[in-house]
């Protein structure tokens, strides 16, 4: 299994960053909308059907509605509020599972969720992508969703005491959770000292980072949340050693809007 992760990740990890980071305007969307039709793939699964037709029939929604809202970019502020109340929704069903899911008991509002999940991310990389840094705002939500893991694996294993989720991902703490904050804040503080933030640009950044961090583990719960309640282990096998596409990028779908959100408020870019 280790071969497998570190072969997979060699491969995908130079590919997926010359897709961020190299391609532009058309070319940018169409990579991102290949991945998010991949998942679509996979959530039509999680949602509990298992059969290829409609399976492939959720993915090729995912690809017309992506290109529509290619077309047609005024729709762009909708679909990010739609996001973002929907991440919003999804604490309190991730917080109150399993008796939380009668309220998502149907096939067809499970796959309305799975377009709420991923329309939002795929319209907020676009959108970040079309801001000044686009590629450095990218990679600044990418580098916060990975120290957020890295540092509540750490903590979570050396001080996890108190259970997150125990119905829906028994290995997170609330500890866990704390321990990947408190790195993103700090390296929060450190990039605002290098770039020589003002005090309140700072305080205003610390928010934010502490809004996409927390909502980016609420990504992680859902994912998980949907994959229990299939009896799923993995989203798909289409990566070896890695699980599925979603199981890749469900913190990201979470903290792109969010994200995108809070730059906006903050005036860095318009919808």
């Amino acid at each position: 299994m280790l071969k497998q992760r570190i072969l997979t990740a060699l491969v995908l990890l130079p590919l997926a960053l010359a897709g961020f980071f190299l391609l532009e305007g058309g070319a940018f969307a169409l990579f991102i909308g290949a991945v998010v039709t991949l998942g679509g793939w996979e959530w039509a699964r999680l949602a509990g059907f298992a059969g290829q037709p409609v399976r492939v029939g959720f993915a090729a929604a995912i690809a017309a509605l992506l290109l529509l809202l290619y077309w047609l970019p005024v729709l762009a502020a909708g679909v990010m509020v739609l996001g973002i109340l929907w991440w919003l929704l999804a604490v309190p069903l991730v917080l109150n599972y399993p008796q939380s899911s009668h309220c998502w008991a149907s096939g067809g509002g499970r796959l309305a969720i799975g377009l709420l999940i991923l329309l939002p991310a795929w319209q907020g990389l676009l959108l970040l992508k079309q801001w000044p840094l686009g590629n450095y705002l990218i990679l600044a939500v990418m580098a916060l969703v990975w120290t957020a893991d890295i540092g509540a694996y750490f903590v979570g294993r050396a001080f996890g005491r108190r259970k997150l989720a125990p119905q829906v991902s028994p290995g997170k703490s609330w500890e866990g959770v704390a321990g990947g904050l408190f790195a993103c804040l700090l390296v929060t503080v450190a990039v605002g000292l290098f770039r020589g933030w003002l005090a309140g640009e700072l305080v205003l950044a610390l928010a934010g980072t502490t809004l996409v961090v927390l909502i980016s583990v609420v990504g992680d719960l859902t994912e998980s949340m949907f994959k229990r309640q299939a009896g799923l282990k993995d989203s798909s096998n289409l990566l070896p050693g890695h699980g599925g596409v979603l199981d890749r990028i469900d913190s990201l779908t979470a903290a792109i809007p969010m994200f995108v959100i809070m730059l906006w408020f903050a005036g860095w870019g318009v919808f």
